[in-house]
C-alpha cells in the first residue's frame, strides 16, 4: 500500500501555515536556522528509509501539485532518471508572474547553470521537483539560501542519473516574496562552487 506523507518545514512563519498544515493532516517540523536549503536539509533528516520519491515544493500557492503525480510516472517508467523538475519557462510566460528582473536573472542564472555544471536545464532554479530517495540518503548539503536548488542539480548530476522537466504553470505567489535580487549572487557564487571546470 502507497502511502503519502506531508511534511512541511516551519520556517517561523507568522500567518495561518502552522494550523493550516494541521487540519489537513501534514507533519510539521520548526526550522532551527534561516534558508531555504537549511529548511530541506531540515526535511531530509525526518525522511524515513523506505520513503521512494521526495517532493519538493515552495508552500506559496506558486507551484500546482496537479503536476506531481505526471512527474513521479516518469521516474517510474525510467530508472536513469533521478529527478524531474517543473519548467516554468517551456510555456508562454505569465508577464504578471514572471517579469522584470525576476525573469531576466532567471535566464542569466540559467545561463551560467548551464555552462559552468555541465547540467543543461531550461529551469535550474525551479521550486517543484521530485527526486528518487536514494540519491539524496548520503547526501550532506552545503547550501543554506536559494542556491539549493544549484546543488542538488548537480548532485543529482554526479550520481550518475539524467534530470528531466516538464512544462508547468507558475502562478502568483500568495504573500510577500522572500526572494531578492540579492540572492542572485549567493546563486551565481554556488554554481561557481559546483562548477565541472
Amino acid at each position: 500500500m502507497n502511502t503519502t506523507r506531508v511534511l512541511v518545514v516551519d520556517g517561523n512563519s507568522h500567518d495561518r501555515t502552522v494550523e493550516i498544515a494541521k487540519n489537513c493532516g501534514a507533519e510539521i517540523v520548526f526550522q532551527d536556522g534561516v534558508g531555504k536549503g537549511d529548511a530541506i536539509a531540515k526535511a531530509l533528516g525526518y525522511t524515513d528509509s523506505d520513503v521512494k520519491y521526495i517532493v519538493l515544493t515552495d508552500a506559496d500557492f506558486t507551484y500546482p501539485a496537479e503536476y506531481v503525480p505526471k512527474m513521479i510516472e516518469i521516474l517510474e517508467r525510467n530508472p536513469r532518471v533521478g529527478m524531474v523538475c517543473g519548467n516554468r519557462f517551456s510555456q508562454r510566460v505569465d508577464s504578471e508572474t514572471l517579469r522584470g528582473s525576476f525573469y531576466l536573472g532567471n535566464r542569466l542564472l540559467a545561463f551560467a547553470h548551464n555552462l559552468f555544471n555541465g547540467v543543461d536545464m531550461r529551469d535550474p532554479l525551479t521550486g517543484l521537483r521530485v527526486i528518487r530517495a536514494e540519491i539524496l540518503r548520503d547526501v550532506s548539503l552545503k547550501s543554506k539560501g536559494f542556491d539549493i536548488e544549484v546543488e542538488l542539480n548537480r548532485w543529482v548530476e554526479r550520481k550518475g542519473f539524467e534530470i528531466v522537466e516538464v512544462p508547468i504553470i507558475y502562478r502568483k505567489r500568495l504573500g510577500e516574496k522572500k526572494l531578492k535580487l540579492k540572492h542572485g549572487s549567493t546563486i551565481l557564487k554556488r554554481i561557481l562552487l559546483e562548477t565541472t571546470y
